[in-house]
């Protein structure tokens, strides 16, 4: 969740982990929301994912795994 402290480098770096486990994120904005869209497309281009969509106050980001055997998400190539 992105609280009253905002995008910070903890919740950059904790996204970007999570991705390396799930390939597929939701992240809650609780606050800030009016700014959400913006702050998941920078957070996205910060570590490295696609942001698939922001839905009410939930952003969704993918990242392929770098291991082929971890992708659960099967992509056309």
């Amino acid at each position: 969740m992105v609280g009253k402290g905002g995008v910070s480098d903890a919740v950059a770096a904790k996204l970007s982990a999570e991705l390396e486990h799930h390939e597929l994120v939701k992240l809650r904005f609780v606050a800030s929301k009016e700014e959400r869209k913006e702050l998941a497309s920078a957070l996205a281009s910060s570590v490295g994912a696609e942001l698939v969509r922001v839905i009410g106050n939930v952003a969704v980001f993918y990242r392929r795994a770098s291991d082929p055997v971890k992708r659960t998400v099967q992509l056309p190539e």
